[in-house]
């Protein structure tokens, strides 16, 4: 697991889509990973950015989205389908045919999940998936207790999770109480993985995901099982760190040829 530290947003966008940038300048038929949520914003902005001023070409890109609330029905404005159109792939000229996401509307949600895995394995597997973390340490929306072998499922959101998100539905009430998201199986297998992390309330998830034991009460710390795990930080998702003073020496003198 790679820990850098920058100074900002701007900075860990920069970063994120550079790495972004070049999977897809050796390998234009890509397939990307989406997370939703606050964490990933900036790094869709500066890849719709290069898109408009420099062609960055997502035309033959496919992607799979994280996860998604259960019961919402198609179109409704805050469920994770419409949520990335939005964010980032109206903004670029990705085919919308190659945007897949889990089905939580589908009559039959558990064949949902086994047919989004099974295109997900015809795709050719995610190369690089991004990834925010829950004050909690969830990823995707695998709360504390998930199983680290997990495929994509249905699950209960635990409380916080649904204060967390009701300031993007109005009020508690109306955030759902169930979910579908990948399982941490199912995003440790994509070959690369970055995970954002901005904010003093991160802090502690950070240092668990981290420098914690691997354990379920963690979901994310199932990434240090990742032979290829980035994890982007700001100074104060950093703050809990032991060992920050080592992360920023170790990629202040990382070696040129050496890629994130």
């Amino acid at each position: 697991m790679e820990v850098v530290i920058l100074s900002g947003n701007k900075a860990i966008a920069a970063l994120a889509a550079g790495a972004v940038e070049a999977l897809l300048r050796r390998k234009p038929a890509a397939v990307l990973g989406l997370a939703t949520g606050s964490s990933p914003l900036p790094v869709y902005d500066e890849l719709a950015l290069r898109h408009e001023r420099a062609g960055l070409d997502f035309s033959r890109v496919a992607a799979f989205t994280l996860d998604e609330y259960v019961g919402l029905p198609h179109g409704h404005p805050e469920s994770y389908r419409e949520v990335i159109k939005r964010e980032f792939t109206e903004r670029v000229n990705i085919d919308p045919a190659n945007v897949h996401c889990p089905d939580g509307a589908a009559a039959d949600v558990p064949d949902a999940c086994r047919a989004f895995e099974d295109a997900m394995r015809a795709a050719g597997g995610v190369d690089l998936q991004l990834l925010g973390v829950g004050t909690d340490g969830h990823i995707g929306f695998n709360e504390p207790g998930s199983s680290l072998a997990s495929r994509t499922r249905i699950k209960t959101l635990i409380e916080q999770t649904r204060r967390d998100n009701a300031r993007f539905f109005g009020s508690l009430s109306k955030v759902p109480h169930h979910v579908v998201t990948q399982g941490l199986g199912t995003i440790l297998a994509a070959r690369h993985v970055i995970l954002i992390a901005t904010g003093a309330q991160k802090a502690t998830a950070v240092r668990d995901l981290v420098e914690g034991p691997l354990a379920a009460i963690c979901p994310a710390s199932v990434l240090q099982l990742h032979p290829h795990a980035t994890v982007l930080v700001d100074e104060a998702a950093a703050s809990s760190l032991r060992l920050a003073d080592y992360y920023r020496h170790s990629y202040e003198n990382k070696p040129s040829w050496q890629e994130l």
